[in-house]
């Protein structure tokens, strides 16, 4: 029997490489990587279905299941996890020095239904008290002023949601302080700029992150991982065959990463950082499957649904092939 011939778009990650570079297979699959930036792989799927087997915003997917029109079914793989802590940058001259302090202000996103502004607007609201309604949400491109929303949104009406002006860019509106803070998964360039009057809101967000995962052991999901559902139709056992083939590749990664004889990373003290992430949250700290992940993504679901972003109420299941929900023992 010859392979399938597959198109693979994920990000270029440590845990992607032995399968990118053939150490680690995928059974029964001849995949075609493609290595691209999440941005550009969530627009093509999304709009156009482009690839057969691709990593995927676990928000936009959200939306498209619950709604019943997404092309691909998810296999319990998270290529993406960050604490979202370092995605609030403020200004420095508005008095914020508390999450609190962002009530009332005109905060600035690149589009409102990214997962780590889902993240972000949840632990805001639990823990500080700080809700979507209390702030005016500006939309637009962190530096490209055409960026639009992928999914069209349905949000509560307390919601004050605005376009930014026309051929302005989030981080130039944050930069001349037509703004008050933005939220998001990247850095806007003002910030990596140095720009003497943006700063992170947390003082030292590492530090609120791992004291805010000791009292949830929550390590949120950014990305899943989907293969086209008629692909899985017609081939079941795919999915099992990819999350095992994924899994591999991340172990391969790990092991590597832990060999400090000599560094495989461009980072030094990596074995620390390695070390401490080990000590908070244990040996598999970025763990792949359903039984491991699924209070994490029911969590995800409940906030999701309760900012109107899906349309109905999904559980963790619901999102995942059902032959991926749980795996054989020897």
């Amino acid at each position: 029997m010859s392979k399938l011939q597959l198109s693979v778009a994920v990000g270029n990650y440590d845990r992607i490489r032995p399968l990118v570079d053939g150490e680690v297979q995928i059974e029964g699959v001849d995949p075609v990587f493609m290595l691209q930036d999440p941005e550009e792989i969530f627009f093509r799927a999304f709009r156009h279905a482009d690839y057969d087997v691709c990593e995927l915003s676990l928000s936009s997917y959200s939306v498209k299941t619950a709604a019943g029109t997404s092309p691909y079914i998810a296999v319990p793989v998270f290529p993406s996890r960050a604490f979202r802590h370092t995605s609030i940058y403020v200004r420095a001259d508005r008095g914020i020095e508390r999450p609190e302090d962002l009530k009332g202000k005109r905060i600035g996103v690149p589009e409102y239904q990214l997962t780590a502004n889902v993240w972000v607007r949840l632990f805001l609201e639990e823990e500080y008290g700080v809700k979507a309604s209390d702030v005016t949400w500006v939309r637009g491109g962190y530096e490209d002023a055409s960026r639009v929303e992928k999914i069209r949104l349905n949000l509560p009406l307390d919601v004050r949601l605005e376009n930014a002006p026309e051929g302005k860019t989030i981080s130039g509106l944050l930069a001349d302080g037509d703004i008050d803070a933005v939220i998001g998964p990247r850095a806007p360039s003002c910030f990596d700029r140095g720009h003497p009057q943006v700063k992170y809101l947390f003082d030292d967000p590492h530090k609120t992150a791992a004291e805010w995962y000791s009292r949830t052991r929550l390590f949120p999901i950014m990305h899943t991982l989907g293969v086209r559902r008629t692909l899985a139709e017609q081939h079941p056992w795919l999915p099992g065959a990819l999350l095992k083939a994924f899994e591999k590749s991340k172990a391969l990664a790990l092991s590597r990463l832990g060999d400090t004889s000599a560094t495989k990373v461009t980072l030094p003290f990596v074995e620390d950082q390695l070390r401490a992430a080990r000590n908070l949250m244990g040996a598999d700290f970025w763990p792949y499957g359903f039984a491991s992940n699924e209070h994490v993504v029911n969590r995800f679901l409940e906030r999701h649904h309760a900012e109107g972003l899906s349309s109905r109420r999904l559980e963790a299941r619901d999102l995942f092939h059902p032959a991926t929900l749980e795996s054989f023992a020897i």
